[in-house]
């Protein structure tokens, strides 16, 4: 009984990455890469291009248009995101928002004061007691 030789094909390990990074491109290897994109004249030049750099058409569409907006500056790498604001800012947000909490609950206390002296009113004139004038017109 012979016993085939089982060959030992390597089989490459698959790695999986727990999470997807997010590639960053500086603004030289765009301005360069819109540059090799302009010297692309012949029929499938651009799309050899795109595939061997792993680049999407839309991202050039993108940087195009940020290089002729912005120039050079339009495409430097920035940040994403709300931009942060400045200490004056934040503690201003944080005294409005506070003001804007007190004043919903003194409104609320507000309501439920003339909501009592209504009551008030009421219940003297069911008891024909005379309650001290005032000031007030309602």
């Amino acid at each position: 009984m012979e016993t085939a030789a089982v060959s030992e094909s390597p089989v490459p390990e698959t790695e999986v990455k727990q999470k997807a990074t997010r590639r960053h491109f500086t603004g030289e290897y765009k301005k360069r890469f819109l540059d090799e994109a302009a010297r692309c004249t012949q029929e499938g030049e651009l799309g050899e291009l795109l595939r061997r750099e792993g680049i999407y058409w839309q991202t050039l569409s993108e940087w195009r248009q940020a290089y002729r907006e912005r120039g050079e500056a339009g495409l430097q790498h920035r940040k994403r995101g709300p931009k942060p604001k400045s200490a004056p800012e934040a503690i201003r947000d944080r005294q409005v928002a506070e003001l804007e909490r007190r004043n919903a609950k003194l409104q609320s206390e507000l309501e439920r004061a003339k909501l009592l002296i209504e009551v008030q009113k009421k219940v003297s004139e069911l008891l024909g007691v005379a309650l001290p004038p005032t000031d007030e017109k309602s």
